[in-house]
């Protein structure tokens, strides 16, 4: 074969291959809107559930002492007994005094109004992430991504009634990250504002956001203060990696604050007098406990890597990958946004690794602290590293999607890998939306069947205190593995039947 003819056949081969790459990629636009619709009504049926079933809500353990804390002592009035009797957590008991001031009704819209805030401020970080990689966002795959997230957090995990309808756990564990998410958009737009007194106005928000945090969620606060010390060092301009002492500033700050609200926390009389009620307990720094808590820690990564389903995560995010890669301009154009600096990426890819590793250790070391040995159990606390892991996994997942949409566009050969792997992370995360689906289930039919029997058991206890009952009988309603009255023989330290007793305006309540 002569050499004109090897080169018209090869020039042919290069021709179809262009042809078959050009009409897959319309295939993959069409492909990306059509499985994000799917992920949007599956993950949202899911939260939808959940947001619902606040309606149903009915208050167990912690609830009933905020609960009659609000109603006769009002916002502050709560506020300055958790200060001064309870744990220090300010900023926790000013919130509780909100959503119990006006009885019930603020524990049944608190599951919405979290969802709510959460995909806004989600959807907003994942269309700035997309911008930050030089692509074009889609909202409907960042809305996907952030309903995927959302719906893993909630009921993946072994307590999805405190994480999302429990007002204590959701104020103290989960309410943290939302206002953490929208914190950082915050901090981004604080950055880049040319105005010196409105960078000055960005930077006061972040001390005393930061110090409501440090009082509000010990845990969150110590997530969030190993996240923003590292972006802090990665933020000095020594390192190139910005070009103003604003994010490092931004970063002091909100660790400032997060420091001050824990040393008021720390030194309240209430937190003094929790910690009196435990002496003999020993230094959490000594190298028994350090080797207790590791097993702890250990014993905590195993429950949490037995659910695949947060595989769900990096799934959801090579789709919206995928689909930023096929929306970025073209090399050649003039409105193509600058590359990611080299350096700058793999600080993206490293950071949150220590910040969940050491962030999960730290929980740990906290629980047990305050909790003893079964303290790493209390999965409700969990949110507050899971939250980082679940976004770095949709982060990875992204920039997979993104890097190999953009090879796949390089190289032809490999445009028909792009619909393959599309379809597959669509299809993971769909299977990982469907896990949840039985544990969903069964939060539906313990919930709903709770709110019953209280229900009737409320409007008894009420018509005989009415007749003037001050002794009356109740019986258990448990749920999501919180404490309800009598859960000891010793009267004394029944604090829950003791909040009962108060919230209903009788003098004792015995077992029924």
């Amino acid at each position: 074969m002569s050499t004109a003819s090897i080169e018209g056949e090869r020039r042919r081969t290069h021709a179809s291959a262009a042809v078959r790459g050009h009409h897959r990629r319309p295939f993959v636009r069409r492909l990306l809107p059509g499985a994000g619709v799917i992920l949007v009504a599956a993950a949202g049926a899911l939260i939808a559930v959940g947001c619902f079933l606040g309606l149903y809500v009915r208050p167990a353990s912690d609830d009933w002492c905020a609960a009659w804390k609000s109603r006769e002592l009002g916002v502050l009035g709560i506020t300055s007994d958790f200060y001064s009797t309870q744990n220090g957590r300010i900023t926790n008991a000013f919130l509780s005094g909100l959503v119990y001031g006006d009885g019930l009704v603020g524990v049944k819209i608190l599951p919405t109004v979290i969802a709510v805030a959460f995909t806004a401020g989600l959807v907003l970080l994942g269309y700035r992430f997309v911008r930050f990689l030089g692509g074009k966002p889609r909202i409907l795959l960042l809305t996907a991504c952030a309903l995927t997230v959302q719906a893993l957090l909630y009921f993946a995990g072994t307590r999805s009634y405190q994480v999302l309808l429990w007002a204590p756990a959701t104020i103290s564990h989960t309410l943290p990250s939302v206002i953490g998410v929208w914190a950082l958009l915050l901090a981004f737009w604080t950055v880049r504002r040319p105005s010196a007194a409105v960078r000055a106005g960005g930077f006061a928000a972040a001390f005393l956001i930061g110090f409501a945090l440090g009082t509000l969620s010990e845990p969150f606060a110590l997530v969030s203060g190993l996240l923003a010390a590292g972006a802090g060092l990665l933020a000095l301009p020594r390192l190139k990696l910005a070009q103003t002492w604003h994010p490092f500033t931004w970063c002091v700050l909100w660790c400032s604050g997060l420091a001050c609200g824990l040393i008021v926390l720390y030194t309240s009389p209430g937190a003094r007098w929790r910690r009196a009620q435990q002496p003999d307990r020993q230094s959490v720094l000594s190298a028994s406990e350090l080797r207790a808590t590791f097993q702890d820690w250990l014993h905590m990564w195993d429950s949490v890597t037995g659910q695949w389903a947060y595989l769900g995560a990096a799934a959801v995010g090579v789709l919206l990958g995928v689909g930023a890669g096929l929306r970025a301009p073209a090399r050649g154009k003039r409105n193509r946004r600058p590359a990611v600096p080299r350096r700058m990426l793999i600080a993206v890819l490293l950071l949150p690794v220590p910040v969940v590793v050491l962030g999960s250790f730290a929980v740990v070391l906290g629980l047990r602290s305050g909790y003893g040995p079964s303290g790493w159990t209390y999965a409700r606390t969990w949110t507050n590293f899971l939250v980082p892991m679940e976004l770095a996994l949709c982060g990875y997942g992204a920039l997979l999607g993104e890097w190999a949409s953009r090879f796949a566009a390089r190289r032809r050969t490999a445009a028909a890998l792009i619909p393959a792997a599309a379809a597959a992370a669509g299809g993971l995360t769909l299977a990982a939306l469907a896990v949840l689906v039985p544990n969903v289930q069964q939060l539906t039919t313990t919930t709903v069947t709770r709110a019953v029997a209280w229900d009737a058991q409320n409007y008894r206890i009420r018509s005989e205190a009415a007749r003037g009952a001050t002794d009356l009988g109740y019986r258990p309603l448990y749920i999501g593995g919180l404490a309800e009255p009598f859960f000891t023989s010793d009267h004394e330290r029944d604090w829950v039947a003791a909040c009962v007793s108060k919230w209903y305006g009788i003098d004792r309540i015995h077992r029924r």
